[in-house]
């Protein structure tokens, strides 16, 4: 069925670029219209939509700013997850799950890897969407803090759904063999947890703590 789009060594064809694209526009204007309908004025403001956007940017090009690759693999980005969170702690969940989604979209369209439709669903669709999550949080106490820490969680839970299902055949040989019944959720969580302990460090610094409170002013448009 997806031999048209997709490569022997599981990259995208010309056609599947193009229908990825596509289906990745879709798939944004649709949950754009979702997240409208669901916030308080019922639509994304100018101001929302750049600070979403450049949300998305930022998360992009810190992605490729890896401090450190984990011996059996994933690597640990320059804090690429925050800039999703923040935009959910923003604007809620809806907008959250949207920036998300684009974010996901862009990952794979820049590094496809395609086994099976449901599989870039868990690897790219849902994992980076369940950021979105941490707008749950944003108006407890600590709200970034804990809603950074649900959404790490949230995202490993699909990336591991991903790995059980798709992924057990390309355990590394240096994976030890009593945790094989486990290596989805050991790879996975191992960078995504790294990333997460010095992604919480840094905004636990008082300075960045009180920078980003008034990043968020901005971006709700309340006075500095």
């Amino acid at each position: 069925m997806f031999n048209f789009m997709v490569t022997n060594e599981g990259g995208l064809t010309t056609a599947g670029y193009a229908i990825a694209i596509i289906a990745g526009i879709i798939l944004f204007l649709a949950a754009i219209c979702f997240a409208g309908k669901h916030s308080e004025k019922h639509k994304l403001t100018t101001r929302q939509l750049v600070f979403c956007a450049v949300a998305v940017a930022l998360a992009f090009v810190t992605s490729y700013l890896k401090i450190f690759t984990l011996p059996w693999g994933g690597s640990v980005t320059l804090c690429s997850m925050l800039f999703i969170v923040l935009a959910a702690n923003w604007y809620g969940v809806g907008t959250g799950i949207t920036v998300g989604l684009a974010y996901g979209i862009l990952q794979f369209i820049q590094e496809p890897y395609v086994l099976s439709f449901f599989q870039v669903c868990c690897d790219y669709i849902l994992a980076f969407a369940a950021l979105g999550v941490a707008g749950f949080f944003a108006k407890q106490s600590h709200g970034l803090l804990k809603g950074y820490i649900v959404a790490v969680i949230a995202r490993g839970a699909f990336h591991a759904l991903g790995g059980y299902l798709y992924w057990m055949s390309y355990m590394p040989d240096n994976f030890p063999k009593s945790l094989t019944a486990i290596y989805p959720i050991v790879y996975n969580y191992s960078y995504l947890l790294a990333e997460g302990i010095i992604t919480v460090i840094v905004i636990s610094i008082p300075a960045v703590s009180k920078a980003l409170a008034q990043v968020k002013k901005a971006a709700l448009g309340t006075s500095l």
